[in-house]
């Protein structure tokens, strides 16, 4: 993390800094387990369904993130299952109250 400081040696997303901290000491997820890509595909309007089957871990990976879909009023139905974790949004909604 020091070198990243100092000068750049990755560009996007959380994974390049998070191997880094673990420093290899990671296991596998079953891919049943992570439902990643809902902010892929979702970015340009093509929504993705939740595969079958239990799911633990919803991963917006990408641009599409559900809560400026929220509030663009241009939600995928996925979205929805994020929308009681948006503090802001709940807070919002009860000050207007």
């Amino acid at each position: 993390m020091a070198v990243q400081k100092r000068e750049r040696i990755y560009h996007l997303g959380s994974l390049p800094p998070f191997l880094l901290v673990l420093a290899g000491n990671i296991k596998a997820v079953d891919h049943r387990w992570n439902q990643h890509g809902l902010g892929g595909d979702n970015f340009e309007g093509r929504c993705r369904n939740l595969h079958p089957g239990p799911i633990s871990l919803l991963h917006w990976s990408g641009k599409g993130k559900p809560w400026l879909r929220l509030d663009s009023r241009k939600p995928c139905i996925v979205d929805y299952l994020w929308a009681p974790y948006d503090l802001y949004r709940s807070s919002k909604h009860a000050l207007e109250e």
